[in-house]
């Protein structure tokens, strides 16, 4: 984007827009931008990607290539806004995925906390059909997420926790290079 002298900017959100630096050029604004996402420190837990693609929407007026950074996993409904933003912009969703969610291991009884709620449940994981229900229900999600990216046209790649980001990025730039 420097060698292009693109124009970059950031929203970071929570269930709140919590910081928003307009699209600007230079190098010192791209290091405005990464100290900023260093030292950031969400107010909130929540997540509200409808209030982020509205926000969205509403500031950004031209055409431009926006990338969404999340698991996507929002209980309220960001169809709408989805869909509008991938209308107006050229939007690639970048999908954070952890193995940990969707692989649990036989661990015996223990305490895992929803990070946005803050509620504690404990989970029996040396039931193999407890096991086998919570992968489930995040494949279904998954699963969910990935038809209505496809509905809503935009190219995505999942980022794995526990993988090198660079494969999959460059998978995805030559994939959407093809299409051009």
């Amino acid at each position: 984007a420097v060698q292009n002298n693109d124009k970059i900017g950031v929203i970071l959100f929570t269930d709140n827009i919590e910081k928003f630096i307009p699209p600007k050029k230079g190098k010192s604004h791209i290091l405005r931008i990464i100290r900023e996402l260093i030292n950031f420190e969400p107010e909130s837990k929540g997540t509200d990607l409808n209030e982020a693609l509205r926000f969205f929407n509403n500031v950004t007026k031209k055409r431009s290539i926006a990338f969404l950074i999340s698991d996507l996993m929002d209980d309220q409904s960001y169809e709408k806004a989805l869909k509008i933003a991938s209308r107006k912009h050229d939007l690639v969703a970048l999908v954070a995925t952890d193995i940990a969610e969707k692989e649990i291991p036989d661990l015996g009884v223990i305490p895992i906390k929803d990070t946005e709620t803050g509620k504690l449940m404990w989970v029996d994981t040396s039931n193999k059909k407890v096991r086998h229900h919570l992968k489930s229900k995040y494949m279904e999600q998954l699963k969910q997420t990935e038809l209505l990216l496809r509905k809503s046209g935009i190219d995505y790649t999942h980022l794995h926790t526990n993988m090198s980001y660079v494969k999959p990025l460059m998978q995805l730039f030559k994939k959407r290079g093809a299409k051009r």
